[in-house]
């Protein structure tokens, strides 16, 4: 059963830099894709950034050029580098993954397996 495990939310002043660690386990193969979601009470879970199983790498218009997805595929990991926090960046950040998702990336429903979230508060 594939599982995911997300680390290194926390707070931080706006301006800040956050690095969040998710590890995948359970593939029998190396080849899959992965992304990091975000949700605040009352508002849709929203993809923030992805890798396909290619390496081809997506992001959300909204944090273009402050954050950036990596992988290590030795490692079984996800990663996601934070930089210039805004504190609109708030939120519950989850991991994702599947082979190949079922529609487009920054879809809640293309993904088939989700780690349990880590916190990210941004103070202005």
């Amino acid at each position: 059963q594939v599982q995911l495990v997300e680390s290194g939310g926390g707070s931080v002043e706006a301006g800040g830099s956050l690095r969040l660690s998710c590890v995948v386990s359970g593939y029998s193969y190396s080849a899959y894709s992965v992304s990091w979601f975000r949700q605040t009470p009352g508002k849709e879970r929203e993809g923030v950034a992805a890798i396909d199983w290619d390496g081809s790498e997506s992001y959300a218009d909204s944090v273009k050029g402050r954050f950036t997805i990596s992988k290590d595929n030795a490692k079984n990991s996800l990663f996601l580098q934070m930089n210039s926090l805004k504190p609109e960046d708030t939120g519950m950040y989850y991991c994702a993954s599947d082979r190949f998702p079922g529609g487009s990336w920054h879809l809640r429903e293309s993904w088939g397996y989700w780690g349990q979230g880590t916190q990210v508060t941004v103070s202005s």
